[in-house]
């Protein structure tokens, strides 16, 4: 995606280059079909204000963007009102007080370089584009989170527009309904947060990745050893596997055994990836490097320059999951073998969450997380690749907990995404700050459980 360097505007349906500014708001090439009845690029709060009153007036239905990552285009609605709030990309940083004030709008890079120059630390998403806006919404899955965190867990405050028009301040102690509704719902949040507070970390002393890669053939021993090992890798490392047609190294489908560590030492770090150096299988790998010195920001762009390029037609899906390894090797192999050209790919991420979280809505998570990212470049493969995510894990459907928001399918293939319990507590406040629906929510959903 493109930073957006122009003043933003008001467009109408029958404005010239209407089409193509709606479009370009997307990160997906995939055009959908539908298009608002408005577009809005906010320039300023004020502009959100406007906008809301005007889709109350008007009796429109609102949807948001912030950096367009949505592989399913949630933003992308037929005959509403779309605010884009990418250019609320504002930065202030308290050294002080260890806290920022950020806009929706703001890259996950630039907020990583504004901090590591004052020596401070914010789990920013691993994709240098994401902007915040969604991305602490659906809750954060970013840089040193197994530490830290979820991102949303380091929000200290927002400033909300409510669907009447108004703008309030939600935190723990005013409108905390609002403030734990906004910690997970993702597309389904029914307000439009102009501005974060964040609470800030040092930084850490050292920031390192180690990788390894294996051949496809090897798949079933090398995820059965990630599993084994998965519960005790210290919460420093982010331990992760690719699947992938164009492994790094071997330029063939295989196995890419990703490492980032961020320690306060490189000794810790080299102990915290031992169990990589040390493994049993290291004499299969076709390439193991030693643990390198590597910034999250060139981390982030290398991953989006490889896996995650722009304009492409994507499909994703994924699923957590705490089902036995031997359960899952199936579909892991049905994965691999039927993987679209590169840059597609599957993520196996060990996560093993903390036992407890702080109550807010976000409440989906289990050992395992694992998402397939199918991408193509024309539109006459769309018939090809378009249903292999959602035919991949609804296959594997039986053996998931749910799914997470940041790469949901809910329009192809709807699944839990929160407990019932969680979700019927976020119906009720959402009948409280948004009695008339105006705000879209997500593409799909399941029905609560018994």
């Amino acid at each position: 995606m493109k930073r957006n360097r122009n003043p933003g505007k008001v467009w109408e349906r029958a404005t010239p280059g209407f089409d193509a500014a709606v479009l370009a708001t997307s990160f997906s090439g995939r055009d959908p079909g539908v298009r608002p009845k408005v577009y809005v690029q906010a320039n300023t709060a004020e502009d959100v204000i406007a906008a809301v009153q005007r889709a109350q007036r008007e009796a429109l239905k609102i949807s948001l963007v912030s950096g367009g990552h949505s592989w399913a285009q949630n933003h992308l609605r037929a005959d509403g009102l779309l605010i884009d709030l990418s250019r609320l990309h504002r930065i202030e940083i308290d050294e002080a007080a260890m806290t920022a004030r950020v806009g929706p709008g703001c890259w996950s890079v630039d907020l990583d370089i504004a901090l590591k120059k004052r020596g401070l630390f914010f789990p920013v998403a691993h994709a240098p584009d994401v902007c915040l806006g969604g991305y602490l919404l659906q809750g954060g899955f970013g840089w040193n989170g197994r530490a830290l965190g979820l991102a949303c867990e380091s929000v200290i405050g927002m400033d909300v527009v409510l669907a009447d028009g108004s703008l309030v301040h939600a935190n723990a102690q005013q409108h905390a309904d609002l403030y734990w509704a906004a910690r997970g719902a993702g597309p389904g949040f029914f307000g439009v947060v102009v501005r974060y507070h964040l609470r800030l970390y040092p930084h850490p002393k050292v920031t390192a990745l180690m990788f390894q890669v294996f051949r496809m053939v090897h798949l079933e021993e090398v995820f059965r050893w990630a599993d084994a090992v998965g519960p005790n890798v210290p919460r420093s490392v982010e331990f992760q596997m690719l699947l992938t047609p164009k492994a790094l190294g071997i330029f063939s489908p295989g196995i890419e055994v990703i490492a980032p560590v961020l320690a306060d030492s490189w000794e810790e770090a080299r102990e915290a990836v031992s169990f990589i150096r040390n493994s049993p299988l290291r004499p299969k790998a076709s390439l193991t490097l030693p643990l390198l010195p590597v910034s999250t920001v060139l981390m982030s762009r290398g991953a989006s320059f490889t896996h995650f390029p722009d304009r492409m037609r994507w499909c994703a899906d994924n699923m957590w999951t705490d089902a036995p390894i031997d359960d899952l090797l199936p579909g892991l192999r049905r994965v691999a073998d039927t993987l679209p050209p590169a840059p597609s790919h599957a993520l196996w991420l060990n996560w093993q969450p903390p036992a407890e979280r702080p109550d807010m809505v976000f409440s989906m998570e289990a050992k395992r997380y694992f998402a397939v990212y199918g991408e193509w470049k024309r539109a006459e493969d769309d018939a090809k690749h378009e249903d292999w995510a959602t035919g991949c894990m609804g296959a594997m459907a039986a053996h998931s907990q749910g799914i997470q928001l940041a790469d949901e399918n809910l329009g192809r293939r709807p699944a839990r995404f929160m407990r019932d319990e969680k979700l019927a507590k976020l119906d009720r406040i959402r009948a409280k700050y948004d009695p008339e629906g105006r705000f879209q929510a997500w593409m799909g959903r399941i029905k609560p459980g018994p």
